[in-house]
């Protein structure tokens, strides 16, 4: 056999090693498997300051996180611009649930009808995760008011228009919002009185600055017990399991008045699903511990756990219940 004839051979050979060659690396070049949820620490934003009952939760849910996963789940406090800050930075975070929001209503209910532009869209920039806790607010009034239920402070105040003032936290809280809605819904005029921050629109109602206030239930009730305030109704649907001798606001004389604290996890829009079924399933088994209950209920708060589906309905709800309200009460960020 002539070199000429057997070059093609060679070559042959050659291209067979190759394929074989390729054929065993090919195992090799198959895309690694994505490690089981969570390989890494994980981050979890609060919104808020410290010390605040979201803040308190939101480090009790990552403690017992950090145990049940063996990944460190660390809070970081964001705070600014009524919690769209650190809103904002988890909805342009990574959607691979390793970083989360602890979400509450002014972040995913009244700042986005409040504040005139946002940096994210409440709802299309976020996957729900699942409700935590709700906080039931209070009707509180200073003892020198003479009335002693909702339906004599209504006609008090409509027998003094414009004398009554209410304190709140800032403009756009709960209580101030409250306090709007109230007045819509009772047709009485009052004066908001808005303060930097819960605790000076405490003091100011406590010193007879202000004539009442709606305010978180944890704060109000240590006052209420030492005869510094008196306690009206709370302001959600149904009596709270924390007072149940408190009537609601619609038992007391004002229909369909339903205002509640709530805060809940939420992760970037496109988290893979069987994430954020994870988040959801280990969350939700931390909040109906005994002990969580506990802690929450010193919080003056309920745990309230849902699945993702339902706490994107609940959003949905409440999104549209505050923008009627700030559109009735004409609130404005300051």
């Amino acid at each position: 056999m002539t070199d000429s004839s057997r070059r093609p051979c060679r070559a042959a050979r050659a291209l067979a090693f190759a394929c074989l060659a390729l054929a065993a690396a090919l195992p090799s070049l198959a895309p690694a498997q994505t490690p089981a949820f969570p390989s890494k620490p994980v981050k979890l934003v609060v919104p808020f300051p410290p010390g605040g009952p979201l803040d308190v939760i939101g480090r009790s849910i990552a403690q017992k996180l950090t145990e049940a996963w063996g990944q460190s789940v660390v809070v970081d406090n964001r705070p600014g611009a009524g919690g769209n800050i650190g809103a904002d930075l988890v909805a342009k975070s990574p959607p691979d649930g390793y970083t989360v929001v602890m979400g509450a209503l002014s972040t995913h209910a009244v700042n986005p009808s409040l504040y005139p532009t946002m940096p994210y869209d409440a709802v299309r920039d976020f996957a729900p995760i699942t409700l935590v806790a709700t906080t039931p607010n209070v009707l509180v009034i200073n003892p020198s008011l003479p009335v002693n239920s909702v339906k004599e402070l209504i006609a008090y105040a409509k027998a003094n228009p414009g004398k009554l003032s209410f304190g709140s936290g800032s403009n756009g809280s709960a209580g101030h919002l409250a306090g709007e809605l109230f007045k819509v819904d009772a047709g009485v005029d009052m004066v908001h009185i808005p303060y930097k921050g819960g605790a000076p629109a405490m003091q100011g109602l406590l010193a007879g600055d202000t004539q009442l206030m709606f305010d978180n239930l944890a704060n109000s009730m240590p006052q209420v017990k030492a005869g510094k305030l008196k306690a009206l109704a709370v302001t959600t649907g149904q009596r709270s399991k924390m007072v149940p001798e408190l009537p609601t606001m619609a038992e007391a004389g004002v229909p369909g008045f339903d205002i509640a604290t709530w805060f809940g996890l939420l992760a970037p829009a496109g988290t893979p699903p069987e994430v954020i079924a994870r988040w959801n399933a280990d969350v939700v088994k931390i909040l109906n511990a005994q002990d969580m209950r506990e802690r929450l209920t010193a919080q003056g708060a309920e745990a309230a756990p849902t699945s993702p589906a339902e706490f994107a309905v609940f959003i949905g709800r409440e999104l549209a219940k505050y923008a009627r309200i700030v559109k009735l009460s004409g609130a404005k960020v300051d």
